[in-house]
C-alpha cells in the first residue's frame, strides 16, 4: 500500500521533507480496526513532529496524520462497534503510525462513526479539534459546574482556528454560557460570528480590556487554544476569582504564578493523553465522536473544513502543511483522494 512519510526531521521547504513510501498493508488484531483512508486532515501535531521528531526507533521513517475518514475494511477478532464497510472518522494515536497511508489500524475505543451528513473530506476535519475541544470544555474546564459570582462566559483566544471553531460550537450547542471570541482579521471576525460566538474581541489588543469593555464581567472560564504566552497577564487580570483556565499549545515557559491569587486552577490539554496511556477510560473519545456526529446530523454543528487539496501525495501534503505553519488558518484543511 502506499504511503506519504518522513524520515529526517526539518522544515517543509526541503525537498525530501514528505516522501512516498510502499509498505504491506496491514492486518488488523484485538480491538484494532483498518480502515481504507479516504479523506485526512492536517493538524499543528503533523507540523511539529515533522520539524523536530525523529521516527519511531528501529524505523526508517514516520507516517504522520491524526485525522482521518475512511471505510471499514477489516476488523480484529475482540471488535464490537463496527463492521467491514462502516463509514468512520477518528484521529487516532500519537504513538503509532497515522493515518497519511492507505490503510491505517487504529483502535475501536476512539472511533466514532462518519457523520451521515458530511462528505469524506468534511468529516476528516473534525475528529481531532473536537476531541481536543470537548475534552477541553467539559473534562478539564467543566464549564457545567458554574464559579460562584462569575459571569457564565468562555472566553475562546484563537477562536478561528480548528480546535476554537469547535469549541464555540460546543459551547453554544451544550451549554447556556456566553460564548467571546478572539479574531483578529475581518474574514476570520466574520468566521467565528457564523459558528455562533455572541461576541468577538481582537486578540491584537490587550485582551483584558477588550473582554471588560463588554460589560458582562469577569469570565469564568478561558479557554486558550494559541500564542498563551502572550496573552497570560491578559487572561490572569480578566478571569473570574475561582475561576478555571485551560490551554493546548506548548508555550517554552508558563509562569502561573498570578493565578494564585485568584485561586484559579489551570489545566492542560492534550488528545492524546486517553490512547498514548491506554487509560480506564479510553472509550470515552470514541463516545464523545458519536455525540459530535450526532449533533452534525441534528443541523447543531458543522465542519470546519476550509481548504481542500487533492491527491493525498508529497506535494499536497507539503502545502497543507506549509499553509498550517503559516499561523493564518481559518478553520481545518483537509487533503482527500489517492489519485
Amino acid at each position: 500500500m502506499r504511503a506519504i512519510a518522513y524520515r529526517q526531521p526539518g522544515p517543509i521547504d526541503a525537498p525530501d521533507a514528505l516522501v512516498a513510501i510502499d509498505m504491506p498493508r496491514p492486518e488488523p488484531t484485538r480491538r484494532d480496526i483498518l480502515v481504507e483512508v479516504k479523506a485526512v486532515s492536517v493538524n499543528p501535531v503533523d507540523t511539529k513532529l515533522r520539524a523536530g521528531s525523529a521516527p519511531f526507533a528501529g524505523r526508517a521513517e514516520r507516517i504522520l496524520g491524526w485525522d482521518a475518514a475512511g471505510i471499514v475494511a477489516a476488523v480484529g477478532p475482540e471488535v464490537t462497534r463496527f463492521m467491514p464497510g462502516d463509514a468512520v472518522a477518528y484521529a487516532g494515536s500519537i504513538a503509532r503510525d497515522g493515518s497519511n497511508a492507505e490503510y491505517h489500524l487504529v483502535d475501536e475505543r476512539i472511533v466514532g462513526r462518519k457523520p451521515a451528513k458530511l462528505s469524506f473530506a468534511e468529516a476528516a476535519a473534525l475528529p481531532l479539534t473536537s476531541i481536543t475541544a470537548w475534552e477541553t470544555l467539559f473534562d478539564r474546564l467543566r464549564v457545567g459546574e458554574p464559579v460562584p459570582g462569575a459571569a457564565p462566559a468562555v472566553l475562546v483566544i484563537g477562536g478561528a482556528g480548528g480546535v476554537g471553531s469547535v469549541a464555540i460550537q460546543l459551547a453554544r450547542a451544550l451549554t447556556d454560557l456566553t460564548v467571546i471570541a478572539t479574531a483578529s482579521r475581518p474574514e476570520t471576525r466574520e468566521w467565528v460570528r457564523s459558528l455562533g460566538a455572541h461576541h468577538v474581541v481582537d486578540h491584537g489588543r490587550p485582551i483584558a480590556a477588550e473582554v471588560a469593555a463588554l460589560g458582562l464581567g469577569a469570565p469564568a472560564f478561558v479557554f486558550s487554544t494559541t500564542q498563551t504566552d502572550r496573552h497570560l497577564s491578559d487572561i490572569a487580570a480578566l478571569i473570574a476569582p475561582q475561576g478555571r483556565f485551560a490551554l493546548i499549545d506548548d508555550p517554552m515557559h508558563l509562569d502561573i504564578l498570578p493565578f494564585k491569587r485568584k485561586s484559579v486552577s489551570v489545566h492542560w490539554e492534550l488528545m492524546f493523553t486517553r490512547p498514548l496511556f491506554q487509560t480506564a477510560d479510553m472509550d470515552e473519545q470514541g463516545r464523545l465522536l458519536e455525540r459530535v456526529a450526532d449533533l452534525v446530523d441534528a443541523g447543531r454543528m458543522r465542519s470546519t473544513l476550509t481548504a481542500t487539496l487533492s491527491p493525498i501525495s508529497p506535494g499536497t501534503l507539503a502545502e497543507a502543511h506549509r499553509r498550517v505553519e503559516s499561523g493564518a488558518m481559518r478553520g481545518k484543511i483537509v487533503v482527500e483522494g489517492w489519485g
